[in-house]
């Protein structure tokens, strides 16, 4: 489908400047960038609510490590390492 756009000057030598580089048409790269923004738009709309995944493990803390502590958590990962 043809259509008539006003782009900037500058911005559209630019982008035949790239579309040359890329071996590729200005009208593809025009697509491309489309298709980018146009899924970008989707992908945010679907993001919504965010579910954090929750261990459900056993164990927990060592013993007489104080989580209270940052210096005592700080610590006890330094005697993991």
């Amino acid at each position: 489908m043809k259509t008539t756009l006003d782009i900037n000057d500058q911005l559209l030598a630019d982008a035949k400047a790239l579309a040359a580089q890329q071996r590729t048409t200005l009208t593809r790269l025009i697509e491309e960038g489309l298709q980018m923004r146009l899924r970008a738009q989707s992908g945010a709309a679907k993001a919504g609510r965010v579910r954090l995944p929750v261990f459900k493990g056993r164990g927990g803390l060592v013993a007489g490590v104080n989580p209270l502590s940052n210096k005592a958590l700080l610590k006890a990962l330094d005697d993991d390492a």
